[in-house]
């Protein structure tokens, strides 16, 4: 992204009252460049680090070599992530599919037992892969109340597995897409208590904006849908959610 591009951004998050927001690693040659936008942007920007399953593959443990020492930064992530498993797109091919999901599995148990170490907050991203990233998890032993599975598109009985474990759900625009009863079921399942609302971007934008390229100053679109579902001080809620997870100073 350019400067400008980016002060545009910026700006118009903050014109729309997103005052903080987070850059989710999704692999190595973006976790340097993430770091340094919240060097840049103290107050702004947080950072976290990650290898998304996406971009998992025979060589994921040269990727993650070194994943532990941003902690040891002055400017540290404010989580690990996103990390987890996709089974979307995996090639037709049966033996070929196997061989990425065991990459993806190797990766995402070293990853999460780098976050068990560090007892750190955790982002997963889990794309029809729900059961299995939830067994990965209870396997490695993380503590769940620093989980959240973001970009949740699952429904109530999944959400109550995360639940029962101490776990929660994020939600992105897709939260306000018409004809979506259950996803929204599965919000109001979670309670506001533990809700937390994201962007995705440049993905999801939410109505009224969808199909255009999303940025963190939609944000407060999504809670104003989220507002009718659980009531008029919803954004303020989800916003102390947020920095409490990830123990953002307000």
């Amino acid at each position: 992204m350019r400067k400008q591009e980016l002060d545009e951004v910026l700006n118009h998050a903050q014109e729309n009252g997103v005052e903080k927001m987070v850059t989710v690693g999704t692999a190595a040659e973006d976790w340097a460049d993430y770091r340094q936008l919240a060097k840049i942007y103290p107050d702004q920007i947080y950072y976290s680090v990650g290898l998304h399953p996406g971009y998992v593959g025979q060589d994921w443990l040269g990727q993650v070599q070194g994943l532990g020492n941003y902690w040891k930064d002055e400017c540290t992530p404010v989580a690990l992530g996103e990390i987890g498993l996709d089974y979307f797109r995996l090639p037709k091919d049966n033996a070929e599919a196997e061989k990425i999901v065991s990459w993806q599995k190797e990766a995402f148990r070293h990853q999460l037992q780098i976050a068990r170490n560090l007892d750190c907050p955790v982002i997963i991203h889990s794309r029809a892969a729900f059961h299995d990233s939830v067994e990965e998890i209870d396997q490695a032993g993380v503590n769940w109340s620093k989980v959240v599975f973001h970009c949740f598109t699952e429904g109530t009985q999944e959400i109550s597995l995360l639940m029962d474990r101490g776990g929660r759900a994020s939600f992105t625009g897709i939260l306000t897409f018409p004809k979506n009863e259950e996803l929204w079921k599965a919000a109001k399942h979670q309670g506001v208590d533990k809700l937390m609302l994201e962007t995705d971007s440049p993905y999801l934008a939410p109505v009224p904006y969808r199909g255009k390229k999303n940025q963190p100053g939609y944000l407060p679109e999504i809670g104003k849908f989220a507002s009718k579902l659980f009531g008029k001080e919803t954004e303020k809620i989800c916003w102390k959610n947020a920095l409490s997870f990830y123990q953002i100073s307000e």
